[in-house]
């Protein structure tokens, strides 16, 4: 429930920053899609920031949070050599 609330809370901040900014919701595709980066990007500052006060460098942080993997996802090209089907099966697969 505590996360709905949160939800709702930051849904009516942003809606108010948008009522400033005189833009419409839903947004323009590339007024939305800057958001979202801004999201992405946003929520990587605190576990950066804990690295580099803990004396990482800015780049090391970034490695160590795992910054590039989440805000871009699996690249084209990229291999896994743990494929994500192995480690979960499709319960609902029929095995003989």
């Amino acid at each position: 429930m505590k996360v709905y609330l949160l939800s709702l809370g930051v849904g009516l901040l942003v809606g108010v920053i948008y009522s400033l900014l005189n833009v419409r919701s839903p947004a323009p595709p590339l007024v939305a899609l800057i958001g979202l980066l801004g999201i992405l990007v946003g929520e990587q500052i605190v576990p950066v920031a804990k690295q580099v006060i803990n004396g990482h460098s800015l780049a090391a942080a970034w490695r160590q949070a795992k910054c590039a993997s989440h805000v871009f996802g699996m690249l084209p090209g990229d291999s896994d050599p743990t494929p994500k089907q192995a480690a979960h099966p499709n319960p609902l697969e029929k095995t003989s």
